[in-house]
């Protein structure tokens, strides 16, 4: 990049939704948390979360995270929802459900379930109480570890860091089943990404690249 090109952006200069903006604009394509939940009452939550990644191997942790609207408004359901009962699922999304994915990203109120919104069908967890996402090829089901708060000002957010207790994947979206159950054939799963403002990505133009051993 041309130095003369630069410019300079100091975050505390401007408003947050300016530099939302410029956050998910650069930071992509970003993962999806299709995040199944549940409140004391028993009302099933469905809502996507691109802050999202994995953040430990052994063991498996995933983390998440719901921005804040503000201290006059209560938080998002999902994180209510979290707190209250402990556990989560995180479905994978894929091309073939992204519609009805994204029939569940708007603000709903609490007592209205996403599962009837987009039409996808929920089905029981094994180790947790917490739905799966029925159509998701790779559903994780999580307990919750913690709720690190950054910031509770409005755009602010909490970090959700859940233990992977059990995960299912649906063998028809493995490389060779027959040979190694670990391995996802990326074009089988063909999962999106989400990109700056509506825009997603899919996950079927791709490059391999050895990783680099040293000493050569």
């Amino acid at each position: 990049m041309d130095p003369t090109n630069d410019i300079l952006i100091d975050p505390k200069e401007h408003p947050y939704a300016d530099i939302y903006k410029l956050m998910i604009g650069a930071t992509v394509p970003r993962p999806i948390a299709f995040v199944s939940s549940l409140d004391a009452g028993g009302i099933r939550n469905l809502a996507p979360f691109s802050y999202f990644t994995l953040c430990s191997s052994n063991p498996p942790y995933v983390v998440f995270s719901p921005a804040h609207r503000g201290s006059s408004k209560p938080p998002k359901d999902t994180l209510h929802n979290v707190r209250e009962t402990g556990d989560f699922v995180v479905n994978t999304v894929s091309e073939d459900f992204l519609t009805q994915m994204n029939a569940t990203a708007a603000d709903f109120p609490a007592d209205v379930d996403e599962f009837a919104i987009s039409g996808l069908t929920p089905i029981p967890s094994e180790r947790v109480k917490s739905p799966r996402v029925m159509e998701a090829h790779v559903q994780m089901e999580c307990v919750l570890h913690d709720v690190i708060t950054l910031s509770d000002k409005p755009g602010g957010g909490s970090l959700v860091i859940g233990e992977i207790v059990l995960l299912h994947v649906d063998r028809t979206v493995l490389e060779n089943p027959a040979k190694d159950l670990f391995k996802i054939d990326p074009k089988k799963l063909r999962a999106v990404g989400r990109m700056g403002g509506p825009t997603y990505a899919r996950t079927v133009d791709l490059v391999d690249l050895e990783r680099p051993k040293w000493p050569r």
